[in-house]
């Protein structure tokens, strides 16, 4: 059977990364807090486009979880609009961010990393000229 979407994906951090990386995924991208199932775990639900596209677990008493260290992940990418606008949140934020244009795909790709080290790219489709 192939899968046929994607999900989610979950990120595990003590409690006040967690909420720094909440912060962060609402305030720079512009995901959005909605529900949440009542797990044992305290945790976070981020939305995009009315989906649940982030989870964020707080981790167990004693649970060690590595950040900003070498592994096989190396980002997340999201599809979004209006890069004037995201350049400048960034620039305000004073968040090291990289750009480049693929000119087969017509596509701006913006990319920068959230407080706990992990990748993100922003993905804009720009019209052809």
């Amino acid at each position: 059977m192939p899968a046929t979407g994607f999900n989610h994906y979950n990120l595990r951090a003590p409690r006040a990364l967690l909420d720094e990386l909440k912060d962060f995924y609402c305030d720079v991208l512009g995901l959005t807090m909605g529900e949440r199932p009542a797990f044992r775990s305290f945790g976070y639900w981020l939305y995009a486009g009315g989906h649940d596209v982030l989870h964020l677990s707080e981790t167990a008493p004693g649970e060690m979880r590595a950040t900003h260290v070498a592994t096989t992940f190396d980002h997340v990418a999201f599809t979004c609009t209006d890069p004037g606008g995201m350049e400048e949140i960034l620039v305000d934020r004073r968040i090291e961010f990289g750009e480049r244009f693929i000119d087969q795909t017509g596509t701006k790709q913006i990319f920068f990393r959230d407080p706990a080290g992990n990748g993100v790219e922003l993905n804009f489709s720009m019209p052809k000229i």
